[in-house]
Order: structure tokens, then sequence, then C-alpha cells
């Protein structure tokens, strides 16, 4: 994994693999002091992954204090 460095922060481009299907997904920031990961939907849509109907939603807030629902895949 390499590491490139854009305003002192620190970003990798990520391979994620689900039977047999492969996405890239660029300019992921690495965050150390987060207790989790959000990833794009529509790209994980494209291999397969897609959240199921009794997925629980959560709240996640960004710059500029924005909430979007996201689900947690049980999986």
């Amino acid at each position: 994994m390499q590491l490139r460095l854009k305003d002192n922060l620190p970003f990798v481009t990520l391979q994620i693999t689900y039977q047999g299907k492969e996405v890239e997904i660029q300019n992921v920031l690495v965050d150390t002091g987060s207790a989790s990961t959000v990833l794009s939907a529509d790209k994980l849509q494209e291999i397969g992954i897609s959240p199921m109907a009794d997925d629980v939603l959560h709240s996640i807030r960004g710059v500029g204090h924005t909430c979007k629902k996201q689900p947690t895949c049980k999986r």
C-alpha cells in the first residue's frame, strides 16, 4: 500500500475483491482516529455488495456538519 500526502493528509487507493469481482476506489483518506470506515455504496454495488433490507442505518458527520444515512452491513 502506498500512502500519498495531499494537504498533509494520507490517502491510498483501495482494491476490493468480492466473489471474484474487483473494484478500485481512489483517494481514500486514512483516518487513524476513526472508529469505522465509510466507502461509496455506488462503488461497492459495482461488484455485488449492497445493503440488505434489514441492515441498520447510522448517521455519519463530515466536514460542513452534513449527515447521511449509511447502512451497516452484517456480512
